[in-house]
């Protein structure tokens, strides 16, 4: 599918959409034929869940295929956002960073002593 600055996205979802409100209509109007007793009960439900399923499977595939281009647009306009992100880091923030990892390296040093010496306490 190619995308042509966002409309072909549209189009599909714009007709799944549409498409979706015309099955709800035919299940809509399957119940209307059965209350009137044009259709048995019987073929009513039964003509109402032969509808469900196939809009359920449609939905299915369009979905499936929507979710790549979704995939793929969002790493395509995520390295926009990284690489500002990038220019907006203060040079400095790396320091900070470097001591924070510093002490949660000690504090997992620490609980590690603590974990050893219950275990030989135990033995």
């Amino acid at each position: 599918m190619t995308e042509n600055g966002g409309h072909t996205k549209l189009q599909v979802y714009r007709t799944l959409y549409q498409m979706n409100l015309s099955f709800a209509n035919i299940v809509a109007h399957c119940q209307s034929l059965g209350k009137c007793g044009t259709l048995s009960s019987k073929f009513s439900r039964l003509y109402q869940y032969y509808t469900q399923e196939l809009r359920a499977e449609i939905n299915q595939e369009v979905v499936e295929a929507m979710n790549e281009l979704e995939l793929d647009d969002m790493a395509r306009f995520g390295k926009a956002r990284i690489a500002r992100e990038k220019e907006l880091r203060d040079p400095d923030d790396v320091f900070i960073h470097a001591e924070e990892r510093r002490k949660e390296l000690a504090r997992q040093r620490k609980r590690s002593r603590i974990a050893k010496k219950i275990k030989k306490k135990q033995v």
